[in-house]
């Protein structure tokens, strides 16, 4: 009993220097930082790797620096032409200063989803919605620009911002239906007329052509006659002259 009486203030300085030096060392990964804070002020920031702190001294707080992944929760947008659309979207950023990170923003995620919902619904209001439909690339880059300059104050990078979905009801994918069969209709009566235009052009062409020889006109019936005869038809259609119309008419004037 003596002994270990004569132990226990040994026993005790031990703990006490183990517990000191189990909160002195943190071990940071490659990934993370600590914002060291010394008395409750900002004195710097360390890592990776073994870190020493001055027990009840100093505190540190760990910040990932790995890209993550924010999902944008289904907004419901008006577009510039009045069409009621859900939008979604997802947001790849990181932090690329700890110390603003830590010191200028409460909670960086939750300000980031928040500015992040506010600025889809900002942004997708002041286009149509064949533009969303159509241009989502150049929307995507929009919203990334404001996002970055404004989030940039916390020491955040926003690297890319993707529209997942433009969810509309089925009423508009009706009419959007319809306006497209109508397009699809108007340009085939473009290629049509397109195409009677072109094949007058040639005819008026060749009638030009062929009315500086009247002799080649009568070379083109018996062409014609050829393959008409080399299809083995029952019937022969013959073409009758102008000219000789016009030579009769005259006669009979006289």
């Amino acid at each position: 009993m003596d002994m270990l009486g004569s132990l226990a203030p040994y026993l005790a300085i031990l703990f006490f220097v183990l517990l000191v030096i189990a909160y002195a060392i943190r071990i940071l990964r490659e990934y993370e930082r600590g914002v060291i804070f010394t008395l409750g002020r900002f004195t710097g920031v360390k890592g990776p790797g073994l870190i020493l702190l001055l027990p009840y001294v100093q505190q540190m707080v760990r910040v990932d620096l790995r890209t993550r992944v924010l999902d944008v929760p289904s907004q419901d947008v008006i577009s510039h032409d009045n069409v009621s659309v859900r939008v979604s979207a997802v947001i790849y950023f990181r932090v690329i200063d700890a110390e603003k990170s830590t010191i200028q923003v409460e909670d960086f995620m939750m300000a980031t989803s928040q500015l992040a919902q506010t600025t889809l619904r900002s942004v997708l209001g002041k286009h149509d919605l064949d533009e969303m439909l159509a241009e989502r690339d150049r929307l995507n880059d929009d919203i990334q620009k404001i996002l970055d300059s404004q989030t940039d104050a916390w020491g955040i990078k926003v690297a890319t911002v993707e529209i997942k979905h433009v969810d509309i009801n089925e009423s508009m994918v009706r009419a959007i239906a319809r306006q497209a069969e109508a397009e699809r209709e108007r340009r085939a009566k473009v290629i049509n007329a397109e195409g009677e235009q072109q094949a007058a052009a040639k005819l008026l062409e060749a009638a030009e052509i062929l009315a500086r020889q009247p002799q080649a006109m009568q070379l083109r019936y018996l062409s014609t006659l050829n393959v008409i005869a080399g299809e083995k038809n029952s019937t022969i259609v013959f073409p009758f002259p102008m000219e000789l119309v016009n030579l009769l008419t005259a006669k009979a004037d006289k």
